[in-house]
Formats: structure tokens, C-alpha cells, sequence
């Protein structure tokens, strides 16, 4: 076994989701989840099919996102692998719920936009996720300054009130 790091391309910094998925059903169901759940939503989703043809599937809303999606997946190439690359101003937590109702979904690694790095072990059988490292190494504890900032930000997306 080979462990590998692949580092997700994200040039402009966008929020998305790593997860894992079992059907190559996934591709459409994601789909429509993800366009009832927010409407008007951009958005690129690939998926790694883990059998028979092998192929990166892809679906969305935006070409350039699926483009983004799409890179990717090819470069996880693990086994059932999805990534779903939202457009400006979406964040995970608008679609996390209708992603993790998807029945094929099985698993979610992340939602983030920080810069990611997937740890994938390599066999000769084909390739897994086994975890990811979102971000950095924490520098310390909050302090009420901390505190202001956090809370301002969330009001200012409009998540409090």
C-alpha cells in the first residue's frame, strides 16, 4: 500500500464538499437535490464510478465549476469518491442536508473552503479516501476579540440575527 496526498485545486477559494457515495445513481440524484434545494444554484459535482468503466462522472450547473469538479475527481481517481464545487456566495451549509439525504451518500469528509489536502491509500486493487486535512494547524484559543469577530461575521452573512 501507497499513501499519496493529493491537494485540491481551488483557485478561487470557493466552498465545496468531499464525500463518498456507493451507485453511480449518485450523479442525478445529487443533482436534483442540490437544484431543489437552493434554486438558481451554480454549482460542479464529479463522482469517481468505482467499477465497470472507472469514468469521472460529472453533472452541474455551471461549466467552468464543472470543470473545477471534474480535475478534481481525476486527480482523487478513489473509489466513489464526490466533490461537489458551489458558485460565489453558496456555502456548504445551505446544501449539506440535502446532500447527506441523497441515499447513495455514505459519507462526508469535509465541507470547507480552506486549502484541502486528501490522504489517499494507493493498492493494487484501486484507491480510498482515508481522511483529509482542511486548513491549518490551530494556533490558539479564541480571546474576546475572537469572540467579536466570530459572531460579526456570522451576523454579517446573515446566520444570526
Amino acid at each position: 500500500m501507497e499513501l499519496k496526498t493529493v491537494q485540491i485545486e481551488n483557485p478561487n477559494e470557493l466552498n465545496f464538499i468531499l464525500g463518498q457515495s456507493h451507485f453511480i445513481k449518485t450523479v442525478e440524484d445529487m443533482h436534483e437535490a442540490l437544484v431543489t434545494a437552493v434554486p438558481g444554484i451554480k454549482f460542479g459535482l464529479a463522482f469517481c464510478e468505482s467499477s465497470g468503466a472507472a469514468l469521472v462522472r460529472v453533472s452541474g450547473t455551471d461549466p467552468t465549476l464543472v470543470e473545477l469538479a471534474k480535475r478534481n475527481a481525476l486527480a482523487l481517481s478513489a473509489g466513489h469518491a464526490f466533490i461537489v464545487f458551489l458558485g460565489a456566495g453558496l456555502f456548504p451549509i445551505n446544501v449539506l442536508h440535502a446532500i447527506k439525504n441523497v441515499p447513495e451518500v455514505v459519507n462526508i469528509f469535509c465541507a470547507t473552503a480552506n486549502p484541502l489536502q486528501v490522504i489517499v491509500a494507493e493498492t493494487e486493487q484501486g484507491r480510498g479516501v482515508l481522511g483529509v486535512i482542511d486548513g491549518v494547524k490551530s494556533k490558539g484559543v479564541e480571546d474576546d476579540a475572537g469572540v467579536e469577530w466570530r459572531k460579526g461575521l456570522l451576523r454579517k452573512f446573515g446566520y444570526k440575527l
